[in-house]
């Protein structure tokens, strides 16, 4: 017999705050089907051995979005953990160098105000982010 110790598996995440020169942020929406389909989200994705978080984030976007940024001060680190999967999400902001974003891997992106994030649902562990954003204007 096989037993489970009911603990969720865990992810460490790189997430990227991706300013422009307007000033906006960049969402994505994930694809409807799948865990959390359909919700805002900021991009990047799980960290590979050998890679810091830094280098996690620059690889995911440009993967995910095709463009390059440029990956700055750490904003917040989130461990949240859902029914299904434990995350920590380390979060930079980071600075749209080059190129249009493209919904490579999700079905949406979008350049948003501040102000405009609430208009979007996101996953929960999100909500902690947008409010260290809002705690942390001077960084705009």
């Amino acid at each position: 017999m096989i037993e489970t110790s009911g603990v969720p598996p865990h992810k460490i995440i790189g997430v990227a705050i991706i300013w422009n020169e307007q000033g906006e942020i960049l969402i994505d929406r994930r694809r409807p089907k799948g865990v959390m389909g359909g919700l805002w989200e900021f991009p990047g994705g799980k960290i590979e051995k050998s890679e810091t978080v830094e280098q996690c984030i620059k690889r995911e976007i440009y993967e995910e979005l095709g463009i390059d940024i440029e990956v700055g001060e750490r904003l917040i680190t989130i461990d949240h953990t859902y029914t299904h999967l434990r995350v920590t999400l380390v979060v930079h902001h980071c600075r749209h160098l080059s190129g249009t974003p493209q919904p490579l891997e999700c079905d949406e992106v979008r350049w948003v105000s501040l102000e405009e994030l609430s208009q979007f649902t996101f996953p929960e562990a999100n909500v902690q982010i947008i409010e260290a954003l809002q705690q942390n204007k001077e960084f705009i």
